[in-house]
């Protein structure tokens, strides 16, 4: 009796229904969308994997690409204003990992060239709920015990670099050497000049002083050097820096950065993907204004610091110096402070 009824007010009611054919579509069309948003996502991280290898020497950690990539993403508003990308360079594997190199690379309004700010890895810095330790140690503190999660090891080195400068950070990357060697010989070697000659501690492969093209093997050699060298940690964030230089130099020669297909074949060589930061940004925006900038020589230089003789030893901001650079770089300013200061960037050439 009860079935009956249903029967009979379903029936009465049938007329309301909707069509099927209408609502499935409407189903398929967000699950297109759905699919469509997440693979450009995935392109354009992957894409931003070049520019900041582009930008810092080093290629990118993350989960796999797809084989196929189409890395034209749809408009993207353009930014109009400063932009300050954060690289972070790994080299360890496992637990403990530090990040080996920190660089801002600040990207000016006017587009007129990219400022490539390293910060020593051995600067004292606060770090909530550690105390004092050194800058690379944040990394650790974040990825955990394994030194798994890359994400939280760079958003807890992001918090202290963002509180230390004061500056505010627009997107980044985590990176590292792992892979730098495909990348470099992917675009036929890098060109680095070297202002005194290296005797490498890992392999005892001797590189002289002057201009020299690398391979990918020799790039990730000279990238590692710290011991030996006149100023220890900071010649090598100057050398990354050189290093960034040349390769710069490279991509834009064979126009990469605004060639989409031949962006998507460099990508394919190199065949890594990366954890990023893009914050409010579209990857896409990041990429096409690095790429204006990337036009011109790029230019380096040091947060100036001093050197801490006493427990805990490393490295204090330089309080003769740091603040007026920091202030550039809050202000969009690194052209004229750089100009005023020409002791302080690093040699490219």
């Amino acid at each position: 009796m009860i079935e009956d009824d249903l029967r009979a007010a379903f029936a009465r009611r049938e007329a309301l229904t909707p069509p099927t054919g209408p609502v499935r579509a409407a189903i398929d069309r967000v699950v297109v969308r759905r699919r469509r948003r997440r693979l450009r996502l995935r392109l354009a991280g992957t894409a931003l994997a070049v520019v900041a290898a582009a930008l810092a020497g080093f290629t990118a950690i993350a989960p796999g690409q797809p084989e196929t990539a189409d890395l034209v993403a749809g408009p993207s508003p353009t930014p109009t204003g400063a932009l300050n990308v954060l690289l972070l360079g790994l080299d360890q594997a496992g637990g403990g990992r530090r990040a080996d190199s920190v660089l801002l690379v600040h990207v000016p309004a006017d587009r007129s060239r990219l400022y490539l700010v390293s910060l020593p890895r051995d600067l004292l810095v606060p770090i909530p709920g550690r105390g004092t330790d050194k800058l690379n140690a944040s990394f650790a503190f974040g990825a955990g015990p394994a030194g798994k999660d890359l994400a939280a090891g760079y958003q807890a080195t992001r918090e202290v670099v963002a509180q230390v400068t004061g500056v505010r950070i627009d997107a980044g990357a985590v990176l590292t050497y792992r892979a730098a060697r495909e990348l470099t010989d992917a675009v036929g070697g890098v060109s680095v000049c070297l202002p005194t000659a290296i005797r490498s501690y890992h392999t005892r492969r001797a590189y002289p002083a002057g201009c020299q093209r690398l391979d990918g093997a020799a790039a990730v050699d000279v990238l590692r050097q710290r011991y030996g060298m006149p100023d220890g940690g900071l010649d090598r964030d100057r050398n990354a820096g050189r290093y960034a230089a040349g390769l710069l130099r490279r991509v834009e020669e064979q126009g990469v950065l605004t060639n989409p297909v031949l962006l998507n074949r460099l990508i394919t060589k190199v065949g890594s993907g990366l954890v990023t930061d893009t914050g409010e940004l579209s990857l896409p925006a990041v990429i096409s204004a690095a790429g204006k900038a990337a036009t011109a020589e790029p230019v380096a230089v040091g947060l100036p610091v001093r050197y801490q003789e006493k427990q805990p030893y490393g490295f204090r901001l330089d309080p003769a110096l740091a603040p007026g650079l920091l202030d550039a770089l809050r202000g969009d300013r690194l052209g004229a402070w750089t100009a005023a200061h020409p002791d302080q960037i690093t040699s490219l050439r």
